[in-house]
């Protein structure tokens, strides 16, 4: 059973105004500053521990390391879309802390994610029991992986209740706490790997169950601060999760579904490079692919925080009736984007030499396809966290649809002529046709009806105050 969530005041729209532009890119400067430190920490440390995976445990260790690893960019659909609804009912409130339909909103959340984490437990026992990883995952994995496989979904699945923390963080517009907890994340790994090389643990098989523990800290420091921050919001939500008839859910469909369909469809057709090249070329192949991801990803990364804190922005501004383009931003990312991913290009053959110890080479095809995915992501990012709304995230299915068998022929066929680059040009041409060319025409249609709406209530308002004071 559930019910519509407690309707705000309805905001009076205003005219077209800049009014928290500035301060809105200095926080995605502030928050980008902080992922890139995070990440230039964490970057380093993850090399050293790349290179202690590779030299002491093997390339195939690494091979599946990566492989396993990938499992969340793989199942982002996890919440069921519950991201875009606790953002988005955080950040349009005035007064999130004692707001009603914020707290009836998490309550829902709570328990659509304890559905969703129990339905994951299940699926990875099942798994595993029946030795089924080895048929979906190809010859990338161990032998024996398949447990290691099984125990990396079984921690994803605890954990996936208390991402509700970092959604919470988002929508107060505290996005540089969310990144700048994820500092513990690479010291715990070179700290439990480190160890198992000192203490020459046989551990090569189980590395990637490392990263989802340091993964699911975040998540729990993450939940802590929000549970301070936002008090008594989350302790009261999660008391009355289990009290359906007394607080029944509320209806988040609306905004949820376009969300979880984007979050299970881009998995596909971006993620699943990897598991194209377990299947189709082995583990060299996709050795190289793991450790340009790895390389690249600092970067996308940093992309990813620094376009998540602009969600926020726009959602507040929807809610005060201001209109905030996300032009500008385009043009800051695409540059930044351009800018510290040529850098990385320039320096990537002594970064890897160093991390594999010769053994790995990086073709330049791969190199170059990387750069061209981060220069496409960088300028898709704004126009993304715009369409954050019910209509922008529903027009955002159909052609994210018509790119995943799109993706999946592309990247399967250029695996011949370019190896390991393949995938990545085919996940290159596909975000390009089928998500920065429509989300452009969808953010200029939408500008445009926006500032005709405030334009017309704005030549409404005069004649309303007239007729008040005839009165």
């Amino acid at each position: 059973m559930s019910q519509d969530a407690p309707a705000r005041p309805s905001t009076t729209p205003a005219a077209p105004s800049k009014k928290g532009g500035g301060s809105g890119m200095r926080q995605v400067g502030s928050t980008a500053a902080i992922k890139v430190v995070v990440m230039g920490v964490s970057g380093i440390l993850g090399i050293i521990t790349s290179h202690l995976i590779i030299g002491h445990f093997g390339t195939a260790a690494y091979a599946q390391y990566g492989l396993l690893t990938s499992f969340p960019q793989l199942l982002p659909f996890a919440d069921l879309g519950i991201a875009a609804v606790v953002i988005n009912s955080v950040a349009g409130s005035e007064k999130p802390s004692t707001d009603e339909a914020v707290r009836r909103t998490l309550i829902t959340a709570f328990r659509v994610l304890f559905t969703a984490g129990g339905v994951i437990l299940l699926a990875a026992t099942v798994l595993t029991v029946f030795d089924l990883w080895p048929r979906l995952l190809g010859d990338g994995l161990l032998p024996g992986g398949g447990l290691t496989a099984g125990l990396c979904l079984a921690v994803f699945s605890i954990v996936i209740p208390m991402t509700i923390g970092q959604r919470i963080l988002i929508g107060l517009r505290k996005t540089t706490t969310q990144v700048a907890s994820q500092t513990v994340v690479a010291p715990f790994m070179i700290l439990v790997i480190g160890s198992f090389v000192l203490l020459a643990v046989p551990a090569g098989n189980f590395l990637s169950i490392v990263s989802y523990v340091a993964n699911g800290l975040v998540s729990v420091i993450c939940l802590v601060i929000a549970w301070r921050v936002l008090s008594p919001q989350v302790k009261e939500s999660l008391k009355n999760v289990f009290r359906p008839r007394r607080y029944p859910s509320v209806k988040i469909m609306s905004v949820a579904w376009p969300m979880m369909l984007q979050s299970l469809i881009l998995p596909i057709a971006i993620q699943s490079d990897r598991v194209l090249l377990s299947h189709h070329s082995g583990s060299e192949q996709l050795a190289q692919y793991n450790l340009a991801a790895q390389l690249f990803g600092i970067v996308l990364q940093t992309i990813n925080a620094a376009g998540v804190a602009l969600w926020p922005i726009y959602t507040r501004a929807r809610a005060q009736g201001r209109v905030e383009s996300p032009y500008k931003a385009v043009v800051y990312f695409l540059i930044g984007g351009l800018a510290v991913g040529g850098a990385l290009v320039a320096v990537s053959p002594w970064l890897v030499r160093f991390v594999s110890g010769g053994r790995i080479v990086l073709p330049t095809a791969l190199l170059i396809g990387f750069l061209g995915y981060i220069a496409i992501q960088a300028a898709k990012y704004p126009l993304t966290m715009y369409m954050t709304d019910k209509r922008g995230m529903t027009f955002q299915v159909v052609p994210i649809l018509i790119g995943v068998p799109l993706n999946l022929a592309l990247s399967w066929f250029l695996i011949t002529p370019f190896g390991a680059a393949g995938p990545i040009i085919g996940s290159l041409i596909m975000v390009a046709l089928c998500q920065l060319l429509p989300n452009l025409w969808f953010v200029e249609r939408d500008l445009r009806r926006r500032r005709a709406e405030l334009a017309a209530a704005a030549e409404q308002a005069p004649v309303t105050e007239a007729e008040g004071t005839s009165r």
